[in-house]
């Protein structure tokens, strides 16, 4: 069984790769998405990340098809105290925004498409800078104190409102965020480094990144003159037209043939040497694509690895 990292200052242990849940009911249908998620389990695999409003930018659905499947597949498995739930609010059509009011709506929604009592890390997905942050801190921990919520995080919010946050959580003795999800990658580094990160490492949060691997674009194969079909491949493909996406490939290229593992395992296993990182968020469509990120658990980068791909990247 692999070593499990503490995430943040909370109580929960986390497998080092967290399984986006952003592609079932969408690219993955139930099927498709109970099997990548027992391959997830049997590589050891407890983390699991969705939100409300998955996937109800897809045309038919309207919102928690990805709770939904996850659910019917804990019930399946009778294994909901192995995992580890996180979810988030503010996206849902019906559900939209961070009131007091809505977050409890809102978790509730998600608690019956789950199938389960309690979520264990519960984000907002978008901040709303129009919500005081103490209407936002008092509805969350009400939702701790029901014994809905084991824990909370926040994903998509400036260092600003983040730290008010938690000032607001400490002064009060309220629920504190744990956990931070932010757009942080090989190609993307802008959004978290620097105030957000020093914030995430001063505080004692864990952060959880998303977009891991650029959209497929860490993958390794998006290449000149290769042609990628996909939902993603457009958004994937534009960092080739950069020096640095280049810069970044053939670093990954070399690292990767050297620990004989995948180019995506080596991406992944930049972020997990970085400050603050607890795991990593990754999806896969099909199960043939997780073996490279589950390896992660396995690699770790030397220093001059770790390093090389940093100044690749800059």
């Amino acid at each position: 069984m692999t070593s499990l990292r503490k995430l943040g200052t909370s109580d929960l242990e986390v497998f080092p790769l967290s399984l986006g849940g952003n592609v079932f009911g969408w690219t993955a249908d139930e099927a498709q998405s109970f099997a990548v998620l027992d391959a997830y389990a049997a590589a050891g695999g407890n983390f699991l990340d969705t939100a409300d409003s998955y996937s109800a930018w897809v045309e038919g659905n309207s919102g928690g098809e990805s709770e939904t499947i996850i659910g019917r597949w804990v019930k399946a498995r009778g294994n909901r105290d192995d995992v580890v739930i996180a979810t988030k609010v503010s996206q849902h059509p019906e559900f939209p925004g961070l009131t007091a009011a809505n977050i409890k709506a809102a978790a509730d929604a998600s608690l019956r498409r789950l199938g389960t009592d309690h979520i264990d890390l519960y984000y907002t997905h978008f901040d709303k800078p129009e919500v005081p942050v103490e209407e936002i801190i008092g509805a969350l921990d009400e939702l701790v104190k029901a014994g809905k919520v084991r824990h909370i995080a926040a994903s998509n919010i400036s260092a600003e409102r983040l730290e008010k946050s938690l000032a607001f959580s400490e002064r009060e003795g309220l629920a504190r965020y744990v956990a931070l999800q932010p757009h942080y990658n090989l190609v993307s580094r802008e959004t978290y480094e620097g105030e957000l990160q020093d914030l995430a490492e001063r505080t004692g949060l864990a952060a959880v990144p998303y977009y891991a691997l650029a959209s497929g674009f860490l993958t390794g194969k998006y290449r000149d003159g290769e042609v990628v079909e996909g939902a993603r491949a457009a958004g994937a493909g534009k960092h080739l037209e950069t020096e640095r996406g280049r810069k970044v490939l053939a670093a990954l290229d070399d690292i990767a043939e050297a620990h004989r593992v995948p180019v995506a395992t080596i991406a992944l296993a930049w972020l997990a040497a970085q400050p603050t990182v607890t795991a990593p968020i990754a999806s896969a469509r099909i199960v043939d694509q997780l073996p490279a990120l589950v390896r992660v658990a396995e690699v770790t980068l030397t220093e001059a690895e770790v390093e090389r791909l940093t100044e690749a990247s800059a």
